[in-house]
């Protein structure tokens, strides 16, 4: 069987077979390769290096995707490998130095204008550290300024800070997530204003600006607080309503007019109707007094009988008393301080616009559209008054309208690329669709290359070698195809010789063929018409003459 497949079918089936070898190597290879997880992602070009040494010296396969920013190792190694690498302060993403610069420090050699130098460099790194703990930062660099109060000097600088900030893909940061960084700055720094921090994005777009007046900075807080206030009431509006008219089926505007202003009233207030006793003081004074007349001087009146003098004199008395009462009332006070801060609201308009009611045919393949009812109009007013607080006295105004919503803006929009795919992890589809493919491939292989050519070797082979054991008929291997039939001429290449034609003619055995002509031999016939046109034409001729 070999041999009468020939030099040229055996090369070809060798190489085949090799081909498929080398295909079905590979498909195990790949199918008993260790499944790859993502160690790190979105990494630095310095971080990957590091990162692919380690691995390197440690001998621990990897993969490095996305231009090197992803780095893959087997599952079972993932969490020992983070551990490790986190030892070493990998990956670094590009973070500053923090509090280990300390660590690091010859306490003993440095001035204290290194130290001061380093702890500014410390507190910069550990800053930026926090603010890259945000989910949507992805790297962050900080720098502080903090004067030094020069000596006999009563002029004192505030410290300032400056911010720029690297954000994941397409992602921003909201006026809220920027203020909570300047808040955390101006905790974190002693006598740091929050006012005196700016804050940038890595496209040069200005987030948060430092500012050297005060006013200026309260501006800007007012208008933030007046779309804040604003956005919460639209939110309030669309979430009421959407419990009952859907999703999606209303949009709201609210307009906020606010007096800015700070202004502080005192006010006292006196009741003269209401008095209460403070205090009574009551004063009682009683006088007597007795007088005599003044007698002449003698020497009777220096003799000692006291009676001497008693007798002589003439006397009179008097007698006096005063009463008086003091009563303090205390009349009643009211004193009343009010502080009012801006922000204060002067007016609220509110404009709501809902969509129609969409009513379905029975057979649910038409939709019709009509106007909401009166009723149901005067329903969402109240509501959304409610909603606002609507007051007469501050002359708010409410619209509410009823028209169709046009579908068009809610087309699906091009989604970034997640994690998963139909619920699965993207890593893991993306392993079974390759090798879904490349089973589909070996399958197609088999089919349409390796099975026709085995079936044509045995086809070939069944034609070349009889039961007997003998040569048959063949296209291109040892002897030349003939024509059969009452006193046919063997077709012979031209110099054969005259032994060649008669083993040729011995090779023609009908008989032995069973009656039965293969597709494969009509149409290596016909290969041969076309090759000896003379030939057949003069054996057709001889059938034609032996019939007759």
């Amino acid at each position: 069987m070999l041999r009468g497949l020939g030099p040229m079918r055996l090369a070809a089936i060798a190489g085949v077979g090799i081909c498929v070898l080398g295909f079905f190597i590979y498909l195990m290879s790949r199918v008993a390769a260790p499944q790859m997880e993502l160690l790190y992602g979105d990494l630095e070009l310095a971080d990957s290096k590091q990162i692919v040494d380690r691995l390197t010296a440690d001998k621990i396969p990897y993969e490095l995707r996305r231009e090197g920013a992803e780095i893959w190792v087997p599952k079972d190694r993932k969490l020992d490998l983070r551990v490790k690498l986190a030892e070493d302060a990998l990956p670094s993403g590009g973070r500053m130095a923090g509090y280990e610069l300390f660590d690091k420090q010859d306490n003993f050699g440095s001035t204290s204008f290194q130290q001061n130098m380093t702890m500014v460099r410390a507190l910069e790194g550990e800053l930026a550290r926090t603010i890259r703990s945000i989910d949507k930062v992805k790297a962050a660099r900080v720098h502080l300024v903090l004067p030094k109060r020069e000596a006999f000097s009563r002029d004192t600088q505030e410290p300032s800070a400056s911010v720029v900030l690297k954000m994941r893909g397409n992602y921003r940061l909201d006026k809220g997530q920027v203020r909570s960084i300047q808040h955390l700055i101006a905790t974190a720094v002693p006598k740091m204003k929050v006012s005196r921090i700016s804050i940038i994005d890595d496209k040069g777009t200005l987030l948060a600006k430092g500012f050297d007046d005060s006013q200026e900075y309260m501006a800007q807080t007012a208008e933030e607080m007046r779309l804040n206030y604003e956005a919460r009431m639209v939110r309030t509006i669309e979430d009421l309503l959407e419990r009952s008219l859907g999703p999606g089926r209303v949009r709201a505007e609210v307009n906020v007019d606010m007096d800015m202003s700070r202004a502080v009233t005192t006010e006292e207030t006196y009741d003269p109707e209401s008095k209460v006793v403070r205090s009574e003081v009551s004063i009682n004074e009683g006088e007597q007094s007795q007088d005599s007349d003044p007698t002449p001087v003698s020497v009777q009146q220096n003799l000692p009988d006291p009676n001497a003098s008693a007798n002589g004199n003439t006397r009179t008395s008097s007698k006096s008393n005063k009463t008086q009462d003091t009563v303090n009332y205390e009349i009643s006070k009211k004193t009343k301080n009010v502080v009012r801060e801006l922000g204060e609201v002067r007016k609220v308009s509110a404009a709501v616009l809902v969509d129609g009611v969409r009513d379905k045919s029975a057979d649910g393949k038409q939709t019709t559209y009509r106007e909401r009812t009166p009723e149901e109009m005067a329903q969402i007013e109240a509501l959304v008054k409610s909603a606002i607080g609507f007051s007469k006295d501050r002359e708010d105004q409410v619209k509410v309208a009823s028209m169709p919503f046009y579908k068009g803006d809610e087309l699906d929009q091009a989604e970034e690329p997640g994690e998963f795919i139909f619920g699965m992890r993207r890593d893991f589809v993306e392993k079974i669709a390759s090798n879904l493919g490349l089973s589909i491939v070996a399958i197609l292989f088999l089919l349409l290359v390796l099975r026709p050519l085995i079936s044509r070797a045995i086809e070939s082979m069944q034609g070349q070698v009889g039961p007997d054991g003998r040569r048959l008929l063949t296209a291109d291997g040892g002897a030349m195809p003939q024509l059969t039939g009452p006193g046919a001429v063997a077709l012979a290449p031209p110099g054969l010789g005259e032994e060649e034609e008669v083993i040729a003619d011995e090779l023609i055995d009908i008989d032995k063929v069973e009656g039965r002509v293969k597709a494969s031999s009509i149409r290596k016939i016909g290969e041969i018409v076309d090759k000896h046109p003379e030939e057949a034409l003069s054996i057709i001729r001889s059938w034609l003459y032996q019939e007759s």
